[in-house]
């Protein structure tokens, strides 16, 4: 199903878009849910304490190939709003090949430099061999992580954003069904949860892109059509790129942050990996809902459609408001009932240390509802870079305030977790504030 976003009610056509994407990552994250309870309960603290920070590992390393994606997708959008269709298609095929250049790059690098990273990230000799062998397994799956967000940023660009939503919660079901018998029926471990992992990463990727070609022929490529063309590569490298940094700079901030809580121990680990999957569950739809509104104003800015444009930042501003303050009410009243879904009731001292994480990152929820906001906009109207700047703010906020005041002995490890919604609110006051500074201009551009 296409949705045609410069055209029909505003907030009716935003909200269709935008539910499938935040069901499908609801999904995705019910599955992590899923995995960490498998992975806590039946195999101990240590297999979450591994599992957890493979997992802000390897988010890291998506996130390059999901940056570069979505800037692709945001060269779509404006193509598609345009109704330029021979430069759609060609642009699909030059961002295919440099994207897949880049994971088979990635992929080598990681299974050559494991060692160095996990001494990088601070693992505790007693869960290292667990991690290494889980980390080994689930590189496997890099090329398939490619394939599905290569393919639904691709679906999305041109309104359909049912279709991915419908394989990743094929691999969702898959991947739980396949925890659960590797790890509880065949006792397999750790490496029973990372093998069912890149099972259903493969099933999601080829099915998607299998789909896509079939169903929609004019998006195929071949190599003859793949010609030099300064322009599309101009624009590719200007979004994807971009984007691509601002993932990275975003997910490694967080990847530093990690080895700092590696080194408060197995416990403070434990919990993080429980929290920060609760954390990601709450603020997800509106982190999909900032990727949908970044398609609603790429199509719209590519159709110069300035009334559609303005409004739409209304509508997503308010949603976004109303949704944060009830998610962060929720987080803050349940944290520990969210806590105890993850941690046996008797692990005190990992329930606490979760408790207060929730609660201190829970009463902020809208500063990251807004920056994700800001991250689309900008990414929508042809400027990626500050999105960079705002991600820059925002992590290195946050990396430098956690290692200053985790040192200081009458705060510990809260200061890791206070300098999340520092940085969140800070880049926020920048972003409006250069929003402000240079609405004229976008103004101006609308109507050239």
């Amino acid at each position: 199903m296409l949705i045609d976003l410069t055209s029909g009610n505003i907030t009716k056509k935003m909200m269709l878009f935008a539910v499938p994407m935040i069901i499908g990552n609801l999904l995705q994250q019910i599955y992590n849910i899923a995995d960490t309870i498998i992975v806590g309960k039946f195999i101990g603290s240590d297999a979450l304490a591994a599992v957890g920070s493979s997992y802000t590992l390897m988010i890291f390393l998506t996130s390059i190939l999901l940056g570069l994606c979505m800037g692709s997708g945001a060269v779509f959008s404006i193509r598609y709003g345009e109704n330029d269709k021979e430069k759609l298609k060609k642009s699909i095929g030059i961002s295919f090949v440099i994207i897949l250049s880049v994971t088979i790059i990635l992929n080598i690098a990681v299974f050559v430099f494991i060692d160095p990273i996990m001494d990088f990230l601070n693992i505790p000799p007693s869960i290292y061999p667990m991690m290494k062998s889980y980390l080994w397994i689930i590189f496997f799956g890099i090329t398939a992580t490619f394939l599905y967000n290569f393919y639904s940023s691709v679906l999305r660009s041109v309104g359909n954003s049912f279709s991915p939503l419908i394989y990743l919660g094929v691999s969702v079901v898959l991947n739980i069904v396949l925890d659960l018998i590797f790890v509880l029926s065949f006792n397999m471990g750790v490496k029973g949860a990372a093998i069912a992992t890149v099972i259903s990463q493969f099933v999601s990727g080829i099915g998607i892109a299998l789909y896509t070609l079939i169903k929609f022929p004019e998006f195929r490529f071949s190599i003859a059509e793949l010609k030099f063309d300064r322009d599309i590569i101009k624009d590719i490298f200007k979004f994807s790129f971009l984007t691509c940094i601002q993932q990275s700079i975003m997910n490694f901030g967080i990847l530093l942050v990690q080895g700092l809580i590696n080194s408060f121990g197995t416990i403070v680990m434990a919990a993080f990996a429980a929290a920060v999957k609760i954390d990601s569950f709450a603020y997800m739809p509106v982190q999909d809902f900032g990727n949908a509104f970044s398609t609603f104003i790429a199509q719209n800015y590519g159709a110069k459609k300035k009334y559609r444009i303005k409004e739409g930042i209304k509508n997503a501003v308010k949603y976004t408001i109303i949704f944060c303050f009830i998610i962060s009410l929720i987080v803050f009243i349940f944290a520990k009932q969210f806590m105890l879904i993850f941690v046996d009731a008797s692990k005190a001292e990992i329930i606490n240390h979760g408790i207060t994480y929730l609660r201190i990152e829970g009463a902020f929820y809208f500063g990251i509802g807004c920056l994700f906001l800001l991250y689309g906009f900008f990414r929508a109207v042809e400027k990626p870079f500050i999105s960079v700047v705002l991600t820059v703010v925002s992590l290195g906020t946050r990396v430098v305030l956690a290692y200053t005041l985790s040192k200081i002995p009458s705060i510990g490890v809260i200061g890791i977790w206070i300098s999340v919604p520092i940085g969140w609110i800070l880049a926020d006051i920048i972003g409006l504030v250069y929003y402000k500074s240079k609405k004229k201009e976008i103004n101006e551009k609308l109507m050239t």
